[in-house]
Protein backbone atom coordinates (compact mmCIF):
# COMPACT_ATOMS: atom_id res chain seq x y z
CA UNK A 1 0.00 0.00 0.00
CA UNK A 2 1.05 3.71 -0.79
CA UNK A 3 2.14 5.45 1.49
CA UNK A 4 0.18 8.64 2.27
CA UNK A 5 1.25 12.04 0.89
CA UNK A 6 2.51 14.49 3.26
CA UNK A 7 0.73 17.50 3.12
CA UNK A 8 2.10 21.13 2.31
CA UNK A 9 0.78 22.42 5.83
CA UNK A 10 2.12 19.24 7.78
CA UNK A 11 5.68 19.16 5.30
CA UNK A 12 6.46 22.91 6.28
CA UNK A 13 4.80 23.38 9.77
CA UNK A 14 4.15 19.70 11.75
CA UNK A 15 7.48 19.99 13.55
CA UNK A 16 6.44 23.17 15.07
CA UNK A 17 7.05 23.33 18.69
CA UNK A 18 4.26 26.18 19.53
CA UNK A 19 4.06 25.69 22.99
CA UNK A 20 1.18 23.12 23.22
CA UNK A 21 -0.09 19.97 21.58
CA UNK A 22 -3.13 21.13 20.36
CA UNK A 23 -1.51 24.77 19.09
CA UNK A 24 1.31 22.76 17.36
CA UNK A 25 -1.50 20.25 15.52
CA UNK A 26 -3.58 23.00 14.27
CA UNK A 27 -1.09 25.34 12.23
CA UNK A 28 -0.70 22.35 9.49
CA UNK A 29 -4.48 22.19 9.27
CA UNK A 30 -4.99 25.98 8.92
CA UNK A 31 -2.02 26.77 6.05
CA UNK A 32 -3.32 23.80 3.94
CA UNK A 33 -6.83 25.28 4.37
CA UNK A 34 -4.87 28.58 3.08
CA UNK A 35 -2.80 27.03 0.13
CA UNK A 36 -6.30 26.13 -1.13
CA UNK A 37 -7.13 30.10 -1.48
CA UNK A 38 -3.44 31.67 -1.33
CA UNK A 39 -4.44 35.05 -2.99
CA UNK A 40 -6.83 38.05 -0.98
CA UNK A 41 -7.16 38.56 2.44
CA UNK A 42 -6.88 36.48 5.40
CA UNK A 43 -11.00 35.92 5.85
CA UNK A 44 -10.76 34.81 2.14
CA UNK A 45 -7.85 32.73 2.84
CA UNK A 46 -9.83 31.15 5.70
CA UNK A 47 -13.90 31.38 4.13
CA UNK A 48 -14.54 29.57 7.47
CA UNK A 49 -15.21 31.61 10.68
CA UNK A 50 -14.14 28.78 12.99
CA UNK A 51 -10.71 28.31 11.20
CA UNK A 52 -10.26 32.73 10.78
CA UNK A 53 -10.51 32.82 14.41
CA UNK A 54 -8.60 29.79 15.33
CA UNK A 55 -6.02 31.72 12.79
CA UNK A 56 -6.41 35.09 15.39
CA UNK A 57 -5.96 32.88 18.38
CA UNK A 58 -3.18 31.62 17.62
CA UNK A 59 -1.23 34.19 16.43
CA UNK A 60 -2.00 35.79 19.79
CA UNK A 61 0.02 33.02 21.34
CA UNK A 62 3.10 34.03 23.17
CA UNK A 63 4.87 31.03 21.86
CA UNK A 64 3.74 31.67 18.25
CA UNK A 65 6.92 33.90 17.09
CA UNK A 66 8.20 34.34 14.27
CA UNK A 67 10.81 32.46 14.84
CA UNK A 68 9.27 29.01 16.23
CA UNK A 69 6.63 29.01 13.06
CA UNK A 70 9.57 29.60 10.25
CA UNK A 71 11.94 27.34 12.14
CA UNK A 72 10.95 23.87 10.94
CA UNK A 73 10.36 24.87 7.38
CA UNK A 74 14.13 26.87 7.68
CA UNK A 75 15.76 23.40 9.14
CA UNK A 76 14.42 21.12 6.41
CA UNK A 77 15.79 23.64 3.85
CA UNK A 78 19.20 23.38 5.81
CA UNK A 79 19.49 19.89 5.53
CA UNK A 80 18.50 19.87 2.16
CA UNK A 81 21.74 22.43 2.03
CA UNK A 82 23.75 20.07 3.80
CA UNK A 83 22.84 16.88 2.30
CA UNK A 84 23.37 18.08 -1.42
CA UNK A 85 26.13 16.62 -3.62
CA UNK A 86 25.62 19.36 -6.69
CA UNK A 87 25.91 23.15 -6.42
CA UNK A 88 22.83 24.81 -5.00
CA UNK A 89 21.86 28.43 -4.63
CA UNK A 90 21.31 30.58 -1.76
CA UNK A 91 19.75 33.30 -3.10
CA UNK A 92 19.78 36.61 -0.74
CA UNK A 93 17.59 40.05 -1.18
CA UNK A 94 15.53 42.36 0.64
CA UNK A 95 12.33 43.66 0.60
CA UNK A 96 10.16 46.56 1.89
CA UNK A 97 7.13 45.21 3.20
CA UNK A 98 4.35 48.24 3.73
CA UNK A 99 2.09 48.60 7.33
CA UNK A 100 1.94 52.55 7.04
CA UNK A 101 -2.18 52.54 7.65
CA UNK A 102 -1.47 50.21 10.60
CA UNK A 103 -1.62 53.20 13.25
CA UNK A 104 -0.75 50.74 16.47
CA UNK A 105 2.34 49.78 14.76
CA UNK A 106 3.80 53.29 13.71
CA UNK A 107 6.50 53.47 17.23
CA UNK A 108 7.09 49.27 16.09
CA UNK A 109 8.14 49.87 12.75
CA UNK A 110 10.60 51.67 10.66
CA UNK A 111 10.95 54.15 7.74
CA UNK A 112 10.58 52.74 4.26
CA UNK A 113 9.99 53.58 0.68
CA UNK A 114 10.75 57.62 0.59
CA UNK A 115 10.72 57.74 4.31
CA UNK A 116 7.37 58.60 5.10
CA UNK A 117 5.95 55.35 4.96
CA UNK A 118 6.48 52.51 7.96
CA UNK A 119 7.09 48.89 7.87
CA UNK A 120 9.84 46.17 7.83
CA UNK A 121 12.58 45.38 5.35
CA UNK A 122 12.60 41.78 5.25
CA UNK A 123 15.78 40.33 4.14
CA UNK A 124 15.32 36.84 3.04
CA UNK A 125 17.51 33.91 1.85
CA UNK A 126 15.71 31.98 -1.14
CA UNK A 127 17.10 28.25 -1.63
CA UNK A 128 16.77 27.09 -5.26
CA UNK A 129 18.30 24.07 -7.11
CA UNK A 130 19.69 24.91 -10.79
CA UNK A 131 19.86 21.64 -11.66
CA UNK A 132 15.98 20.02 -11.39
CA UNK A 133 15.22 23.94 -11.67
CA UNK A 134 13.12 24.73 -8.51
CA UNK A 135 12.28 26.52 -5.56
CA UNK A 136 13.34 24.66 -2.52
CA UNK A 137 12.83 26.95 0.37
CA UNK A 138 13.46 29.65 2.63
CA UNK A 139 16.74 29.33 4.43
CA UNK A 140 15.91 32.44 6.49
CA UNK A 141 14.11 35.65 6.74
CA UNK A 142 15.11 38.95 8.75
CA UNK A 143 12.32 41.44 9.37
CA UNK A 144 14.70 44.20 10.06
CA UNK A 145 13.28 47.48 11.66
CA UNK A 146 15.02 50.69 10.29
CA UNK A 147 16.32 52.63 13.52
CA UNK A 148 16.18 56.32 14.31
CA UNK A 149 19.69 57.61 13.44
CA UNK A 150 21.04 60.81 15.13
CA UNK A 151 22.23 63.37 13.19
CA UNK A 152 25.85 63.77 12.53
CA UNK A 153 26.88 60.34 12.73
CA UNK A 154 30.12 59.76 12.67
CA UNK A 155 31.12 56.69 10.09
CA UNK A 156 32.74 55.05 13.80
CA UNK A 157 29.83 55.05 15.08
CA UNK A 158 28.32 53.87 11.95
CA UNK A 159 30.21 50.99 11.62
CA UNK A 160 29.49 50.15 15.56
CA UNK A 161 26.46 50.30 15.49
CA UNK A 162 24.51 46.55 14.88
CA UNK A 163 21.47 47.73 13.32
CA UNK A 164 23.08 49.19 10.03
CA UNK A 165 21.81 47.61 7.30
CA UNK A 166 24.82 46.24 5.76
CA UNK A 167 25.04 43.76 8.19
CA UNK A 168 21.96 42.43 7.21
CA UNK A 169 23.92 40.46 4.31
CA UNK A 170 26.28 38.79 6.97
CA UNK A 171 23.25 37.37 8.87
CA UNK A 172 21.53 36.07 5.80
CA UNK A 173 24.16 33.89 5.73
CA UNK A 174 23.63 32.46 9.50
CA UNK A 175 23.48 28.79 9.59
CA UNK A 176 24.53 28.02 5.82
CA UNK A 177 26.94 24.96 5.93
CA UNK A 178 30.56 25.84 5.23
CA UNK A 179 30.33 23.67 2.13
CA UNK A 180 31.42 25.03 -1.82
CA UNK A 181 28.15 23.47 -3.09
CA UNK A 182 26.45 26.64 -1.24
CA UNK A 183 26.28 29.02 -3.75
CA UNK A 184 25.39 32.41 -2.07
CA UNK A 185 24.60 35.02 -4.93
CA UNK A 186 23.69 38.47 -3.68
CA UNK A 187 23.58 41.62 -6.44
CA UNK A 188 25.11 45.07 -5.97
CA UNK A 189 24.10 45.99 -2.57
CA UNK A 190 26.17 43.41 -0.93
CA UNK A 191 28.83 44.49 -2.68
CA UNK A 192 30.33 45.52 0.45
CA UNK A 193 34.17 44.33 1.77
CA UNK A 194 32.99 43.26 4.81
CA UNK A 195 30.21 40.93 3.08
CA UNK A 196 33.54 40.08 0.33
CA UNK A 197 35.91 39.18 3.19
CA UNK A 198 33.10 37.38 5.18
CA UNK A 199 32.14 35.56 2.31
CA UNK A 200 35.80 34.35 1.25
CA UNK A 201 36.33 32.81 4.83
CA UNK A 202 32.98 31.31 4.32
CA UNK A 203 33.88 28.07 2.86
CA UNK A 204 30.68 28.88 0.28
CA UNK A 205 31.19 29.79 -3.23
CA UNK A 206 29.65 33.19 -4.13
CA UNK A 207 28.61 35.21 -6.75
CA UNK A 208 28.45 39.02 -6.14
CA UNK A 209 27.54 41.60 -8.57
CA UNK A 210 30.20 44.58 -8.08
CA UNK A 211 29.05 47.88 -7.95
CA UNK A 212 32.27 49.77 -6.47
CA UNK A 213 35.31 50.35 -8.62
CA UNK A 214 38.09 49.03 -6.22
CA UNK A 215 41.90 49.34 -5.83
CA UNK A 216 42.86 45.57 -7.33
CA UNK A 217 46.00 44.04 -8.58
CA UNK A 218 45.81 42.13 -11.14
CA UNK A 219 46.07 38.26 -10.81
CA UNK A 220 46.38 36.12 -7.54
CA UNK A 221 50.55 37.20 -7.12
CA UNK A 222 51.34 39.51 -4.48
CA UNK A 223 53.59 41.30 -7.30
CA UNK A 224 50.42 41.97 -9.33
CA UNK A 225 50.45 44.91 -11.72
CA UNK A 226 48.04 47.32 -9.73
CA UNK A 227 44.24 48.60 -11.66
CA UNK A 228 40.75 49.13 -10.73
CA UNK A 229 38.22 46.61 -11.03
CA UNK A 230 36.29 47.91 -13.71
CA UNK A 231 38.62 49.77 -15.60
CA UNK A 232 40.54 46.54 -15.60
CA UNK A 233 37.47 44.04 -16.32
CA UNK A 234 36.68 46.19 -19.31
CA UNK A 235 39.82 45.38 -20.85
CA UNK A 236 40.01 41.84 -21.06
CA UNK A 237 39.56 39.58 -23.80
CA UNK A 238 36.33 37.98 -25.18
CA UNK A 239 36.54 34.16 -23.85
CA UNK A 240 33.32 33.37 -25.36
CA UNK A 241 29.45 34.15 -25.91
CA UNK A 242 26.58 33.27 -25.66
CA UNK A 243 22.31 34.51 -26.04
CA UNK A 244 20.19 35.99 -23.56
CA UNK A 245 16.24 37.34 -24.03
CA UNK A 246 16.02 40.14 -22.46
CA UNK A 247 13.81 43.02 -22.04
CA UNK A 248 13.13 46.04 -24.21
CA UNK A 249 11.37 49.14 -23.86
CA UNK A 250 9.88 50.16 -27.53
CA UNK A 251 8.05 53.07 -28.12
CA UNK A 252 4.29 52.89 -29.50
CA UNK A 253 2.22 55.46 -31.71
CA UNK A 254 -1.12 55.51 -30.66
CA UNK A 255 -4.70 57.25 -31.63
CA UNK A 256 -3.97 61.69 -31.12
CA UNK A 257 -5.91 62.51 -28.08
CA UNK A 258 -4.95 65.16 -24.98
CA UNK A 259 -1.27 64.34 -23.47
CA UNK A 260 0.40 61.89 -24.89
CA UNK A 261 0.96 60.36 -28.33
CA UNK A 262 2.91 57.41 -27.43
CA UNK A 263 3.19 54.90 -24.69
CA UNK A 264 6.54 53.17 -23.77
CA UNK A 265 5.94 48.90 -23.67
CA UNK A 266 8.24 46.29 -22.89
CA UNK A 267 8.63 44.06 -25.38
CA UNK A 268 11.58 40.70 -25.60
CA UNK A 269 14.53 40.43 -27.69
CA UNK A 270 17.72 38.43 -27.53
CA UNK A 271 20.94 40.11 -26.89
CA UNK A 272 24.37 38.40 -27.66
CA UNK A 273 26.33 38.59 -24.90
CA UNK A 274 30.10 38.52 -25.01
CA UNK A 275 31.96 37.28 -21.31
CA UNK A 276 35.46 37.15 -20.03
CA UNK A 277 37.68 36.50 -16.54
CA UNK A 278 40.05 37.23 -15.14
CA UNK A 279 41.79 36.72 -11.10
CA UNK A 280 42.39 39.74 -9.20
CA UNK A 281 43.31 40.19 -5.66
CA UNK A 282 40.86 43.62 -4.28
CA UNK A 283 42.30 45.96 -2.07
CA UNK A 284 40.69 46.96 1.15
CA UNK A 285 38.66 50.46 1.77
CA UNK A 286 40.96 53.21 3.40
CA UNK A 287 38.29 54.19 4.89
CA UNK A 288 36.44 51.66 6.48
CA UNK A 289 32.57 51.07 6.61
CA UNK A 290 32.39 47.98 8.17
CA UNK A 291 34.66 45.83 10.19
CA UNK A 292 37.00 43.75 8.44
CA UNK A 293 41.29 43.34 7.81
CA UNK A 294 43.28 45.36 5.67
CA UNK A 295 44.48 42.03 3.84
CA UNK A 296 43.09 42.09 -0.09
CA UNK A 297 41.30 38.98 -1.12
CA UNK A 298 41.61 36.59 -4.20
CA UNK A 299 38.49 36.25 -5.98
CA UNK A 300 37.65 36.28 -9.82
CA UNK A 301 36.13 39.47 -12.14
CA UNK A 302 33.31 37.97 -14.60
CA UNK A 303 32.36 40.18 -17.13
CA UNK A 304 29.30 39.79 -19.09
CA UNK A 305 28.52 42.39 -21.71
CA UNK A 306 26.35 43.35 -24.59
CA UNK A 307 28.88 44.78 -27.15
CA UNK A 308 26.08 45.75 -30.01
CA UNK A 309 22.66 46.96 -28.61
CA UNK A 310 20.13 47.47 -30.96
CA UNK A 311 19.99 51.16 -31.19
CA UNK A 312 18.62 53.23 -28.54
CA UNK A 313 19.10 50.09 -25.84
CA UNK A 314 21.27 50.54 -23.06
CA UNK A 315 24.23 48.34 -23.48
CA UNK A 316 23.60 44.93 -20.60
CA UNK A 317 26.56 44.66 -18.50
CA UNK A 318 27.29 42.50 -15.63
CA UNK A 319 30.18 42.65 -13.83
CA UNK A 320 30.26 39.40 -11.16
CA UNK A 321 32.94 38.98 -8.16
CA UNK A 322 33.29 35.07 -7.59
CA UNK A 323 35.63 32.87 -5.87
CA UNK A 324 34.63 29.87 -8.20
CA UNK A 325 37.63 29.55 -10.03
CA UNK A 326 37.48 30.79 -14.04
CA UNK A 327 39.62 29.76 -16.34
CA UNK A 328 37.37 28.71 -19.40
CA UNK A 329 34.68 30.17 -20.96
CA UNK A 330 32.43 27.28 -19.67
CA UNK A 331 33.62 27.83 -16.25
CA UNK A 332 32.52 31.84 -16.86
CA UNK A 333 29.29 30.85 -18.29
CA UNK A 334 28.89 28.36 -15.15
CA UNK A 335 28.54 31.86 -13.18
CA UNK A 336 26.79 33.91 -15.53
CA UNK A 337 23.59 31.10 -15.27
CA UNK A 338 23.90 31.37 -11.51
CA UNK A 339 23.71 35.07 -11.25
CA UNK A 340 20.39 34.77 -13.53
CA UNK A 341 18.79 32.65 -10.82
CA UNK A 342 18.98 35.84 -8.68
CA UNK A 343 15.28 37.22 -10.54
CA UNK A 344 13.75 34.31 -8.96
CA UNK A 345 13.97 35.82 -5.66
CA UNK A 346 12.00 38.87 -7.27
CA UNK A 347 9.19 36.37 -8.19
CA UNK A 348 8.94 35.45 -4.39
CA UNK A 349 8.74 39.00 -3.43
CA UNK A 350 6.39 39.42 -5.90
CA UNK A 351 4.45 35.93 -4.79
CA UNK A 352 4.22 38.08 -1.45
CA UNK A 353 2.53 40.83 -1.69
CA UNK A 354 0.97 40.29 -5.35
CA UNK A 355 -0.16 36.81 -4.72
CA UNK A 356 -0.36 36.08 -0.78
CA UNK A 357 -1.52 39.80 -0.13
CA UNK A 358 1.31 40.10 2.28
CA UNK A 359 0.88 43.38 3.57
CA UNK A 360 -2.84 43.08 4.00
CA UNK A 361 -2.53 41.50 7.24
CA UNK A 362 -4.83 43.75 9.51
CA UNK A 363 -3.05 42.88 12.46
CA UNK A 364 -2.36 45.59 15.06
CA UNK A 365 0.12 44.15 16.93
CA UNK A 366 3.70 43.22 15.96
CA UNK A 367 4.03 39.89 18.22
CA UNK A 368 0.52 38.62 16.33
CA UNK A 369 2.16 39.99 13.00
CA UNK A 370 5.52 38.69 12.74
CA UNK A 371 3.97 35.00 12.88
CA UNK A 372 1.54 35.82 10.50
CA UNK A 373 3.97 37.12 7.98
CA UNK A 374 6.27 33.80 8.26
CA UNK A 375 3.29 31.76 7.41
CA UNK A 376 2.49 33.92 4.28
CA UNK A 377 5.99 34.27 3.22
CA UNK A 378 6.31 30.10 3.15
CA UNK A 379 2.68 30.35 1.73
CA UNK A 380 3.94 32.36 -1.38
CA UNK A 381 6.35 29.66 -2.37
CA UNK A 382 3.22 27.69 -3.33
CA UNK A 383 3.22 29.51 -6.36
CA UNK A 384 6.60 28.77 -7.43
CA UNK A 385 6.47 25.10 -7.13
CA UNK A 386 3.31 25.72 -9.11
CA UNK A 387 5.58 26.93 -11.91
CA UNK A 388 8.79 24.44 -11.10
CA UNK A 389 6.76 21.29 -11.40
CA UNK A 390 5.33 21.93 -14.23
CA UNK A 391 8.80 21.93 -16.29
CA UNK A 392 10.53 20.31 -14.41
CA UNK A 393 12.31 17.79 -16.80
CA UNK A 394 10.76 14.18 -15.33
CA UNK A 395 7.24 15.91 -15.43
CA UNK A 396 6.60 14.56 -18.53
CA UNK A 397 7.22 11.15 -17.79
CA UNK A 398 5.96 11.52 -14.45
CA UNK A 399 2.70 10.41 -13.16
CA UNK A 400 0.70 13.46 -11.69
CA UNK A 401 -0.73 11.10 -9.33
CA UNK A 402 2.56 11.10 -7.23
CA UNK A 403 2.20 14.65 -6.65
CA UNK A 404 -1.63 15.88 -6.90
CA UNK A 405 -4.62 14.49 -5.18
CA UNK A 406 -6.71 12.55 -7.66
CA UNK A 407 -9.93 14.70 -6.94
CA UNK A 408 -8.15 17.43 -8.06
CA UNK A 409 -6.82 15.48 -11.15
CA UNK A 410 -10.58 14.32 -11.85
CA UNK A 411 -12.45 17.57 -11.51
CA UNK A 412 -9.49 19.53 -13.57
CA UNK A 413 -9.74 16.60 -16.36
CA UNK A 414 -13.41 16.43 -16.90
CA UNK A 415 -13.17 19.93 -17.28
CA UNK A 416 -10.75 20.01 -19.92
CA UNK A 417 -11.41 16.71 -21.93
CA UNK A 418 -14.69 15.95 -20.71
CA UNK A 419 -14.03 12.36 -19.55
CA UNK A 420 -11.93 11.39 -16.23
CA UNK A 421 -7.55 11.38 -17.04
CA UNK A 422 -6.37 9.42 -13.98
CA UNK A 423 -2.98 8.30 -16.15
CA UNK A 424 -2.56 12.09 -16.68
CA UNK A 425 1.43 13.20 -16.58
CA UNK A 426 1.89 16.00 -14.29
CA UNK A 427 3.20 18.39 -17.17
CA UNK A 428 -0.39 16.80 -18.49
CA UNK A 429 -1.80 18.59 -15.46
CA UNK A 430 -0.31 21.72 -15.29
CA UNK A 431 -0.73 22.49 -18.92
CA UNK A 432 -4.03 22.39 -18.19
CA UNK A 433 -4.24 23.96 -15.26
CA UNK A 434 -2.09 26.84 -17.07
CA UNK A 435 -4.69 26.24 -19.72
CA UNK A 436 -7.98 27.25 -16.99
CA UNK A 437 -5.73 30.03 -15.75
CA UNK A 438 -5.88 32.17 -19.30
CA UNK A 439 -2.92 30.50 -20.60
CA UNK A 440 -2.92 30.04 -24.90
CA UNK A 441 -1.57 26.16 -24.36
CA UNK A 442 0.05 27.00 -28.26
CA UNK A 443 3.40 25.30 -29.08
CA UNK A 444 5.25 28.37 -29.81
CA UNK A 445 4.01 29.77 -26.11
CA UNK A 446 6.80 29.91 -23.08
CA UNK A 447 5.31 27.62 -20.22
CA UNK A 448 2.74 28.97 -18.18
CA UNK A 449 4.21 31.35 -15.27
CA UNK A 450 3.31 31.17 -11.42
CA UNK A 451 1.03 34.05 -12.05
CA UNK A 452 -1.30 32.49 -15.15
CA UNK A 453 -0.90 29.35 -12.97
CA UNK A 454 -2.32 30.82 -9.45
CA UNK A 455 -5.13 32.28 -11.60
CA UNK A 456 -5.81 28.45 -12.54
CA UNK A 457 -4.89 26.84 -9.49
CA UNK A 458 -7.97 29.53 -7.56
CA UNK A 459 -10.64 28.48 -10.38
CA UNK A 460 -9.76 24.98 -9.53
CA UNK A 461 -10.36 25.60 -6.01
CA UNK A 462 -13.74 27.04 -6.52
CA UNK A 463 -14.74 24.09 -9.34
CA UNK A 464 -13.02 21.54 -6.36
CA UNK A 465 -15.89 23.26 -3.94
CA UNK A 466 -18.65 22.93 -6.35
CA UNK A 467 -18.02 19.39 -6.77
CA UNK A 468 -18.04 18.81 -3.25
CA UNK A 469 -20.93 20.14 -2.28
CA UNK A 470 -22.86 18.44 -5.50
CA UNK A 471 -21.45 15.07 -4.06
CA UNK A 472 -23.00 16.38 -0.59
CA UNK A 473 -26.33 17.20 -1.97
CA UNK A 474 -26.60 13.64 -4.30
CA UNK A 475 -25.81 12.23 -0.90
CA UNK A 476 -28.34 13.79 0.79
CA UNK A 477 -30.93 13.12 -1.85
CA UNK A 478 -29.92 9.68 -1.40
CA UNK A 479 -30.33 9.21 2.35
CA UNK A 480 -33.64 10.75 2.02
CA UNK A 481 -34.42 8.59 -0.78
CA UNK A 482 -33.62 5.46 1.46
CA UNK A 483 -35.74 6.67 4.43
CA UNK A 484 -38.85 7.09 2.26
CA UNK A 485 -38.43 3.44 0.83
CA UNK A 486 -37.92 2.03 4.48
Amino acid sequence: MAEPRISFGERNFGAADLGDERRSRRLPKLVDEMQRHPGGTLPQKLPRPEDIEAFYRLCDADDVTHESVLGPHRQRTLQFLQSSNHFVLAIHDATELDYTTHSTLTGDLGQIGNGKHRGYLAQNTLVVDPDRGAVVGLANQILHVRPKVRKGETQGHKRERESRESLLWLKGTADLPARREVVDVCDRGADTFEFLEHEVQSGRTFVIRSTHNRSIDCGHEPDGTRSYLHEYARTLPELGSCELAVSQKVLVNRPRRKGKVTKAVRTKRVARLSISAAAVMVHAPATKKGKHGDQPVPVWIVRVWEANPPPGEEPLEWLLLTNHPVATAKEALLIKTWYEWRWTIEELHKAMKTGCGIESLQFHDVDRLQPAIAILSVLALTLLVLRDAGRDPQARTRAAREQIDEEYIEVLSLWRHRSSRPDWTQYEFYMALGRLGGHSGRKSSPPPGWIVLWRGWEKLQLMIDGARVASLRQQLKLNKFNKQCA
